[in-house]
């Protein structure tokens, strides 16, 4: 739940009463589901069980109003077990209810008619449950939230409903077409009278976009005439995302580059569409693009390290509007991307009259689009010297380069790795020909010092500029033959790390020293799912990306079952989330930041499910153990 947004507690308001029973294995099965949802997770066994005995099931169809606007105050609600509910105010779709969730409560607590409609949005099995202070011993330990914030925890029971996973052409527009060389000033007239924000052409350079952006900065400016032809002021090519794009992937889009508007293009590449930034309006792409603007704008170091200042009050507004966390990890992910790029851009070295052509890499979860909102800045160079260059004073020049950029990175409030996986060292910052040898090492001597962690990190990382440079040693990595005997190295590797299973009161914790009491929740539960993912894309040759994907991908490929991919996914979204939600709070209180948790500060249903999670991490990591050379091609 979204904080700030208002609760309603129940108190007794009159005597309880005995209800039907169900029968045995129904009553069970409310029991186990209830008992798995927010807020009946914390009534105790027996108010658990009074409750299930008053369960009714009700089936709906889609497009069945279940509850009206203004009409009867209600003497029951409803809680969704199966489908999906959409809330509308008005004739708008105000909020996405699935399993789990509850409505109807705010009209029993109050005895008014209800303010918003509920409206089935497809075939949907609700539990109907009547007031449920006639029934409880403690109604009191029922805290329920009021509509007006999407849903923000994915639950482990059944799927989560969530607009931002709908695709991107549910919000785009019939696009404006121009010519090329049209005045701007006959253009802007018809973008004003069409009502649109922005116009196309194609040209022999490819797909162009005018926005009204374009116009107010160097038009109105009287930078450039009105009368100029419109690809002026154009950018070519036009940013474009396919149709399929999930909305959440197309505000990382905008944001990484920092623009307003993006092309839809169907399967085969044509245009059918415009979304703007307008059409995804929502906090979680708001407060991004200031700041990408602000970094895009930033003059010098000064100004840079000033922008940067609203890196981490952003980080907190999009945990606060309920963002869900691994997005929001993508959305910090793409503007400490921007702040590192605009520290590279400051620096000569890189600059157009630079000695030698390098390209800056960045590795592990800021590579996968997965960082937390206290993780440290990976980096890596590649670099090729110039022509008939034979000396080792290109290497020292791109060390001290490096130094340099990292050095206003860590004035901009950010911090470069504290383990040495940084371009101002030499297993980091190599020419291109010295990588591309130490990957045919590595592949050929599994063995060999360095090697699992050289894999490890290629696999991990992603270029941000020279990209045709820096991608020449991930692809160099993909061509590379993969023998049975590294990748039954790398499965080694990458299973060495174990969550929790002998446990001191459901955990295990640190015996000694300053963490005494406490878990590692990132090292023990998110790095081993991270692991996997890793190894999964190491044995495809695919390329950096979010672990939810490799996890996907590890099971088109058969490398895991489908059940293996989606209980590691499920349980990888659930510690992020927590770890987040904790780093968060670490930023609201500027505490330093850790991975470290005591489990007495989690509640029951946070410890059931994370104790269930590294149970099932380990079961999927002892099946690999034994079925991983049989799962090979």
């Amino acid at each position: 739940m979204a904080s700030g947004t208002p609760l309603t507690t129940l108190v007794p308001c009159r005597d309880s009463r005995p209800a039907c029973s169900p029968a045995p294995s129904a009553m069970q099965e409310y029991v186990d589901f209830l008992g798995q949802q927010s807020p009946y997770s914390h009534l105790d066994g027996d108010d658990l069980s009074r409750l299930a005995r008053t369960v009714e099931v009700e089936f709906f169809a889609p497009g069945t109003t279940i509850v009206r606007a203004d009409g009867p105050h209600l003497d029951h609600l409803y809680v969704v077990r199966t489908g999906l509910v959409h809330v509308v105010d008005r004739g708008h779709v105000v909020d996405e209810l699935g399993p789990g969730d509850t409505f109807g409560h705010i009209s029993v607590l109050t005895g008014l008619s209800p303010v918003l409609s509920v409206v089935a949005a497809a075939e949907t099995l609700c539990y109907r449950i009547p007031d449920p202070r006639e029934v409880l011993n403690h109604p009191e330990r029922l805290v329920f939230a009021h509509y007006n914030a999407m849903i923000t925890r994915p639950r482990l029971t059944g799927p989560s409903t969530d607009a931002a996973l709908r695709p991107v052409r549910d919000f785009m527009r019939e696009p404006l077409w121009c010519d090329a060389e049209s005045p701007i000033r006959d253009v802007a007239r018809q973008m004003s009278e069409s009502g649109r924000s922005c116009a196309l052409f194609t040209s022999a350079d490819g797909l162009g976009i005018m926005t009204d952006s374009d116009c107010r900065r160097r038009v109105a400016t009287g930078e450039v005439p009105p009368d100029a032809a419109v690809r002026v002021i154009a950018t070519v090519p036009a940013r474009a995302v396919g149709e399929a794009t999930p909305v959440s992937a197309a505000f990382v889009e905008m944001v990484m580059h920092g623009v307003h508007h993006l092309v839809v293009q169907d399967p085969r590449g044509h245009v059918v569409g415009v979304t703007r930034v307008f059409d995804l309006s929502s906090a979680e792409i708001r407060d991004p693009l200031t700041i990408r603007s602000a970094i895009d704008q930033a003059a010098d170091l000064d100004e840079l390290a000033e922008a940067s200042t609203m890196l981490g009050p952003t980080a907190v507004e999009l945990y606060d509007a309920g963002v869900p966390a691994l997005r929001a990890g993508a959305l910090v992910g793409a503007m400490v991307e921007a702040i590192v790029l605009r520290c590279i851009g400051l620096e000569p070295a890189f600059g157009a009259d630079a000695h030698a052509d390098a390209s800056w890499l960045v590795l592990g979860s800021l590579a996968r689009a997965e960082p937390l909102p206290g993780s440290d800045v990976d980096t890596a160079m590649v670099w090729t010297p110039p022509a008939g260059d034979t000396s080792t004073g290109t290497g020292d020049e791109m060390l001290g380069a490096a130094e340099r950029v990292l050095t206003a990175v860590e004035r901009c409030g950010l911090r470069r790795c504290p383990d040495g996986a940084n371009a101002t060292e030499p297993l980091f910052n190599r020419s291109s020909e010295a990588w591309l040898a130490a990957v045919r090492r590595r592949i050929d001597d599994p063995d060999a010092k360095g090697a699992l962690l050289l894999s490890a990190m290629v696999a991990d990382s992603r270029p941000i500029t020279g990209l045709a440079l820096g991608r020449s040693v991930n692809d160099a990595v993909e061509r590379q033959s993969r023998s049975r005997a590294f990748l039954d190295r790398m499965r080694a590797e990458a299973l060495a790390v174990r969550p929790p299973s002998g446990f001191v009161r459901g955990f295990v914790v640190e015996a000694n020293g300053r963490h005494r009491g406490q878990l590692d929740l990132k090292k023990r539960g998110i790095g081993p799912i991270v692991a996997i993912g890793r190894l999964v894309a190491i044995a495809t040759g695919s390329p950096a990306g979010p672990t939810q994907d490799r996890l996907e991908q590890g099971a088109a490929a058969g490398l895991l079952t489908r059940d293996e991919a989606d209980t590691l996914r499920g349980a990888h979204r659930e510690m992020f989330e927590l770890q987040f939600a904790r780093e968060i709070g670490d930023l609201r209180e500027r505490r330093d930041r850790t991975t470290y948790l005591d489990p007495k500060t989690l509640d029951t249903l946070t410890r059931r499910h994370l104790r269930e999670s590294f149970r099932a991490i380990a079961r999927v990591q002892g099946r690999l153990e034994a079925e991983w050379s049989a799962r090979l091609p």
